[in-house]
């Protein structure tokens, strides 16, 4: 299948966007952002000044002040006008995550579907809890009211995984409730968020309610803009060592947080699961977007004595997986994210070997003809892997699938709870109802899935999250208004 062709070979240097203009960065630290199928630049990245950051600062307070009683009915609008915007572009946001991230362009468009179901989730969440609640005549001639009031600022931090669906996790509830943005996204995939802020941009919110600006590697810059006294709180998706920094100075400061941290998720496949099925949700949880997917899994235990049939399905159909470029229709995984993503994951592939799992399918040799350049493994199995192996506790973040055998559910659900410290998501595949209601209930994980590979809830739940997984006020997405509202009663008397 023909190779489709990029919104751009190189976006430049990338600007900033405070109080509603596009901005050249006076910053002479800059980092290069590549093509991960090609390893070729195709933008340049400032890290911004600190007096740019303070800008950004000026900009959303401002805002809030100034914009905090926009009428509602204009409010819903521009969100309303957002999500026509995102399907408007649906297919350049697609193409331009591809290229920028290296998923396969079909997962890509996936993804822009999730972020109009965000979107229309946040316009729902107006309508629904905005419109706060009254009880009349509470007592004699008292009346009571709750009303939900937008808190201020707020930083949004997104990571390189999934930076247009962290994207609208936050931003759209944050903005149909009222609170402005300062989104720093990270540095390996600064192009695909720029392409969000300028179709947002479309939509015609009022100036400095959106603010966009790159931080590169410094965790201190992030800091500054929390520290400030004029930010609520931050929305944050990406590694538990990050979050737990972010929630202490939240704590600290008093500050609210969304900080949604590593898993290292499960899929169980129980003796009366359809083995077929099952081989087709191993490929998703296990090798979708390259393993870098927050709901994505690394283990697998195999329940019994179908362990063997399961294998050779499992195997025979990795092999098979077209790796390759994501502007490539046909492919099925693309390349990691950043040279640096590949090269963790080959160590942890290593650090496997010396554990003395046994590597089945080593995916480190794939070459892919014209895109040598490229950061790509192919899909990596091991066997006789112990729960207790270091591989089946830490998260690989890449295209890796650990087969554990397992005597029992029980069994299965106590490694899920005891053997690692996260607590982001685990799947069942089995035809038993009995087993599945057990498994929902007793696993001490946030997102449980039953005959899926991957439990993504739709976006009007929140992403639910346990243990290292997760720290703050509120998870994300629908929940994320509880991040963004405050509650205030009023009591009444006039008789």
């Amino acid at each position: 299948m023909a190779i489709l062709e990029e919104v751009k070979k190189d976006y430049g240097r990338l600007k900033f966007f405070i109080n509603g203009e596009w901005i050249e960065s006076k910053s002479n630290i800059t980092l290069e952002d590549t093509d991960p199928a090609t390893g070729e630049s195709i933008a340049e990245i400032p890290v911004a000044l600190e007096s740019e950051v303070d800008q950004a600062i000026d900009s959303a307070f401002k805002a809030f002040k100034k914009r905090s009683d926009i009428p509602f009915r204009d409010r819903a609008d521009y969100i309303n006008r957002l999500r026509a915007r995102f399907d408007e572009h649906h297919e350049r946001l697609a193409r331009i995550l591809s290229q920028d991230h290296g998923r396969g362009l079909n997962d890509a468009r996936g993804t822009i579907d999730r972020c109009i179901e965000n979107i229309e989730s946040a316009s729902g969440a107006m309508y629904s809890l905005y419109k706060g609640e009254h009880v009349e005549q509470l007592a004699s001639g008292i009346d009571c009211y709750l009303i939900w009031e937008p808190v201020g600022v707020f930083l949004i931090l997104t990571p390189g995984n999934i930076p247009m669906h962290a994207w609208s996790s936050f931003v759209p509830y944050a903005l149909a409730c009222g609170c402005p943005v300062i989104v720093a996204p990270s540095w390996q995939c600064p192009v695909a968020s720029e392409a969000v802020f300028k179709v947002a941009e479309e939509a015609g919110f009022p100036p400095g309610v959106m603010n966009l600006i790159h931080v590169g590697k410094k965790f201190e810059l992030n800091s500054r803009i929390l520290s400030d006294p004029r930010i609520a709180g931050v929305g944050f998706i990406g590694s538990t060592m990050v979050g737990r920094q972010l929630f202490e100075l939240c704590g600290k400061l008093g500050k609210r947080s969304s900080i949604n941290g590593n898993g290292k998720n499960h899929i169980v496949v129980a003796p009366d699961g359809d083995l077929n099925a099952a081989t087709n949700y191993l490929l998703r949880g296990c090798f979708g977007m390259t393993g870098q997917r927050c709901l994505g899994s690394d283990n697998v235990v195999v329940i019994g004595n179908i362990y063997d049939t399961l294998k050779d399905k499992f195997l025979k159909a990795a092999k098979a997986m077209k790796v390759g470029y994501g502007m490539d229709e046909s492919v099925e995984m693309g390349p990691l994210t950043a040279r640096e993503n590949k090269e963790r994951v080959e160590a942890f592939i290593e650090k496997g070997i010396k554990e003395g799992a046994k590597l089945i399918l080593d995916g480190r040799s794939i070459k892919i003809k014209g895109y040598e350049k490229g950061y790509f493994l192919g899909p990596s199995i091991f066997e006789n892997v112990s729960p207790y192996m270091e591989i089946a506790k830490q998260e690989s973040f890449g295209p890796v699938a650990n087969l554990i055998r397992a005597d029992s559910l029980d069994q299965a659900i106590e490694w899920i709870n005891t053997t690692t410290e996260f607590g982001h998501s685990a799947c069942l595949i089995t035809e038993s109802g009995k087993n599945a209601r057990k498994f929902i209930r007793e696993c001490n994980v946030g997102n449980v899935g039953i005959n899926a590979g991957i439990p993504q809830p739709y976006a009007f739940f929140p992403l639910g999250s346990k243990r290292q997984s997760f720290f703050g006020n509120a998870k994300s997405r629908m929940d994320s208004v509880r991040l963004f509202l405050d509650q205030k009663t009023v009591t009444l008397r006039w008789v």
